[in-house]
C-alpha cells in the first residue's frame, strides 16, 4: 500500500488480488462505534475477496464521510459511499466502471449532508473522467495505460484531475495509483505525474 508514516491501511492491493481506493468527503458526523476510515481500508486489504471485503465493512460501518472503492480481479468492482449512518453501495457499469472524485453521489439517511468543502470542482472533475473514459467506447473498459493517462489530465487547470495547489486552494494531487488486479501489481507515481522530477515505482504485494 502507499500511506503516511504510521497509518495502519491506505491505498493499495493484496496478495490475493483486491485492491481498494479512496475518495475524501466532507461532511458532518462521526460515529465512534463504527470503524475509522483507515481501519476500514486496512480491513479490506485483509480480506480474501471483494465480497467478503464490502460485507465487513457493510457489517460494521465505516465512522466518518468517505467513498471506499474495492475490487478484485475475478468480480471487479463497487464503490460504498460511506457516512457515519449508513453506506450506499455504487455498482459498477456494463463495461466495469466505477467513477467518484469527491462529493456524495447517492442520497443518505436523514441529516447527513455534504458540506462540499473537499468538493470544490468536484462535479466537473468527475464529469471530465467520464467523458475520457466514455471516449473509449460506451462498452469499453479503459486499459491500465488510459487509466494512468486520464490520472494525468489537467483539464480545468489548477482545478483539474491532475490538481495543482493555488493560491485560494491548498489542495494538489501527491501521487496517482493505477492497479492490475489479474497481475497483482500497482504503479504509483510520485507527486504530480505530470511534473519533472516525478518518479514511476511498482508497487507488489
Amino acid at each position: 500500500m502507499i500511506t503516511e508514516a504510521g497509518i495502519v491501511g491506505k491505498l493499495g492491493l493484496n496478495s490475493l488480488g483486491v485492491g481498494v481506493t479512496l475518495n475524501a468527503i466532507k461532511a458532518r458526523g462521526v460515529d465512534f462505534a463504527r470503524l475509522p476510515c483507515h481501519l476500514a481500508l486496512r480491513t479490506v486489504l485483509n480480506s480474501r475477496s471483494r465480497a467478503e471485503a464490502a460485507g465487513k465493512l457493510t457489517e460494521v460501518g465505516v465512522a466518518s464521510a468517505c467513498h471506499i472503492t474495492i475490487a478484485d480481479a475475478a468480480t471487479g468492482g463497487v464503490g460504498l459511499e460511506c457516512s457515519h449512518k449508513d453506506i450506499v453501495p455504487i455498482a459498477m457499469s456494463n463495461a466495469g466502471v466505477c467513477t467518484h472524485t469527491n462529493h456524495y453521489l447517492r442520497d443518505h439517511a436523514a441529516g447527513v449532508v455534504d458540506a462540499r468543502l473537499l468538493g470544490e470542482n468536484s462535479t466537473a472533475r468527475l464529469e471530465r473522467v467520464e467523458m475520457l473514459i466514455a471516449q473509449e467506447g460506451a462498452d469499453a473498459a479503459p486499459s491500465f495505460e488510459r487509466i494512468e493517462w486520464i490520472l494525468r489530465d489537467e483539464e480545468g487547470y489548477p482545478y483539474g484531475i491532475c490538481r495543482k495547489r493555488a493560491s485560494d486552494c491548498q489542495l494538489e494531487t501527491l501521487f496517482s495509483i493505477c492497479m492490475d488486479l489479474s497481475e497483482k501489481k500497482a504503479t504509483v507515481r510520485t507527486g504530480r505525474p505530470v511534473d519533472k522530477g516525478s518518479e514511476k515505482l511498482l508497487l507488489l504485494p
